[in-house]
């Protein structure tokens, strides 16, 4: 196995860990996949809180039907409604509700603190592993 592989091997393994981690935590305490906590998330951060499906498809890294039904779970909770675009009514937005806000938001504070958790937990295990999590995040953050 070459060195890029095996880099690739531990990223992966990392980013599955965390995942799993995060996954867990969002679905026990509050009710949500990790795909429909980073919808809402995107939903709420975008102008006027609606995002044509394409580009939530793209947000969340998505095919079109996986994220038809990911934003018909959205909207069976209540999170999210479904509006036409004004401009082409072939276009329908998914728009998040005051519901949905308030559910990203409670959830996102175990998302922060899990995946907190998760990431000093690969450190503290392996300090090749912090060493190359301390590296990408002085490359992203600069910190």
């Amino acid at each position: 196995m070459t060195e890029d592989e095996q880099l690739w091997d531990g990223v992966l393994a990392l980013h599955n860990r965390v995942e799993g981690e995060l996954a867990d935590a969002l679905a026990r305490r509050h009710g949500l996949g990790l795909s429909e906590y980073r919808a809402l998330g995107h939903l709420a951060a975008a102008e006027k809180g609606e995002l044509r499906m394409s580009e939530l498809a793209v947000a969340v890294g998505l095919n079109q039907s996986s994220v038809t039904r990911l934003a018909t779970r959205l909207y069976d909770a209540g999170y999210a409604v479904r509006d036409l675009c004004p401009d082409d009514k072939r276009g329908i937005y998914a728009v998040i509700t005051a519901a949905g806000r308030t559910r990203h938001a409670e959830a996102r504070r175990t998302y922060r603190q899990t995946l907190a958790d998760a990431m000093k937990a690969a450190s503290d295990e392996s300090p090749r592993l912090a060493a190359l999590l301390d590296a990408m995040r002085r490359e992203v953050v600069g910190g």
